[in-house]
């Protein structure tokens, strides 16, 4: 049974919430940028480890699986230490898997590393959402979290684009080695500077939930990543099973159902691992359906794009990467604006027309994919992501102010660990479509005509997301907890 430790010290003054907000968002892109980083660096660590690209991926696959692993117990991490705390343990983990990656002697030790990295990777991002969640008044919600936004979308883009530059001018541990010291500088301020932010509760950690969300999530990641022939992120062949896909799904699918029968029965004694409670409340439930769908369809685009401009197209890697960025920019830097029009108008407003704008610009492509250029590729691709730009805050935001305050942090940890889930079935899908369609040995026509079938499985996707959206409501005002009101240094974070 949980019992309450002594209260940790609040945050009074806006000025404190700023600082904390603005040293977990300076941790939060470092550990976003690493996500991505490695992704050019993949053949030159063939070379310098001679190892075959299915041993390669795992460098990106272990980072994925630790990440749906460690992600539903953050919020019962961060229940049990609050934000000072679970900041030193997850920036104190970046940091130790970072140095260990930047020595690392052999490429089982680097694999190692990129799982410790991960580790706090997984914990860093809930702590920021479910930060702002507690600190930021319901007024300035929206647009505080529209800033972070900014942030979170532009360092995925950026990774690629950093390590193709370090990569020109020395080693691959020239990546790490810079990483590192930013995130050292960052772990120093949060530990000098960030007060004790939250309630800390001593509850106990179920072991049987452990084990099967373990069994669960990453059994799920893994089976879907290896049925969909590759990894999200990656355009390379998957990493030779080690269990069949189809019954690694199956057995993590069992694991799951009873993860959240366990889950239930352990709500009575107050110590649920991932409290499923959050999902009783419409607006939250419509919210992770429609963020789920949303980021499915992200990840799927990312992968389907580069595989038709490149194999269907003849554009190179590089131009490829190229065609897709501006997308990437335009969600990012639309986020402080789409925050903005949150706070004044709600989030129906803006979710609604993101819904129709998904499904509308997923519906192109199935329709124009076969004929269309780079130009129009790259429109569509923009169309698309400004429409996820107009649901990801608003649904976030929305979404986690609809639970009790002693729910963020399951609500927050329960998105995160779905998004990984959603990524790989989406790829996973969409992936086995395209095959199916083109065919063995496929030529530029037939793997159009798959890229067609599968754009077309996700529209019919995104057309449940303009119904589900429409559950989702802005938290009343009088439901928000009292707190200072912000200051202009709080809304610029």
């Amino acid at each position: 049974m949980s019992t309450t430790a002594p209260q940790a010290q609040p945050v009074t003054t806006p000025a404190q919430t700023a600082l904390v907000l603005r040293v977990l968002t300076v941790a939060t892109f470092v550990v976003i940028l690493n996500e991505t980083i490695m992704n050019n660096a993949i053949p030159r660590l063939m070379d310098d480890f001679a190892v075959p690209a299915t041993s390669a991926q795992w460098l990106t696959t272990a980072f994925m699986l630790t990440m749906a692993v460690v992600i539903p117990m953050t919020g019962w991490i961060m229940q049990r230490l609050a934000v000072r705390r679970t900041f030193a343990l997850a920036m104190g983990l970046f940091s130790l898997g970072t140095t260990a990656a930047a020595l690392a002697p052999a490429f089982e030790v680097l694999v190692a590393a990129r799982v410790v990295q991960a580790t706090g990777t997984a914990v860093m991002i809930p702590l920021l959402m479910t930060t702002l969640m507690n600190l930021v008044p319901l007024a300035d919600r929206g647009r505080t979290m529209g800033n972070l936004s900014l942030v979170i979308a532009v360092a995925p883009a950026m990774g690629p684009a950093v390590s193709g530059l370090l990569l020109r001018v020395g080693s691959w541990r020239l990546i790490f080695l810079t990483v590192l010291p930013i995130a050292l500088v960052a772990l120093w301020v949060g530990l000098r500077h960030l007060p004790d932010v939250g309630d800390r509760e001593d509850s106990s950690l179920d072991l049987p939930s452990v084990v099967l969300s373990v069994i669960g999530f990453g059994g799920l990641v893994y089976g879907l990543s290896s049925i969909g022939g590759g990894t999200p992120g990656e355009g390379g062949p998957a990493p030779e099973p080690v269990v069949d896909p189809l019954v690694a799904v199956g057995l993590a699918t069992l694991a799951v159902a009873a993860f959240a029968w366990r889950q239930r029965s352990l709500v009575r004694s107050g110590d649920p691992l991932m409290d499923l409670r959050t999902l009783r409340f419409r607006s939250f439930t419509g919210a992770f359906i429609t963020m789920c769908i949303g980021f499915a369809a992200l990840i799927s685009s990312l992968i389907l794009l580069p595989i038709h401009l490149q194999d269907g197209l003849g554009m190179t890697t590089l131009e490829a990467g190229l065609l897709l960025i501006p997308g990437g920019l335009a969600m990012g830097l639309l986020g402080p604006t789409i925050g903005r029009l949150y706070d004044r108008l709600g989030a129906r407003p803006l979710v609604v027309p993101g819904s129709i704008g998904l499904t509308l610009s997923l519906g192109l492509l199935a329709l124009l994919v076969p004929s269309a250029g780079p130009w129009t590729l790259l429109v569509l691709h923009v169309l698309l992501s400004l429409s996820l730009a107009l649901l990801f805050t608003p649904l976030f935001t929305a979404g986690l102010g609809a639970l009790p305050k002693h729910l963020y942090a399951h609500g927050s940890a329960l998105l995160g660990s779905s998004q990984q889930v959603f990524g790989a079935a989406g790829t996973a899908t969409s992936i086995a479509v395209l095959a199916l369609v083109a065919g063995s040995d496929p030529t530029a026509a037939d793997l159009a005509r798959g890229a067609r079938g599968a754009f077309a499985l996700l529209t019919g996707l995104a057309a449940i997301t303009v119904v589900t959206c429409l559950t989702v409501s802005t938290p009343p005002a009088e439901d928000e907890v009292e707190q200072t009101a912000p200051s202009q240094d709080v809304a610029a974070v």
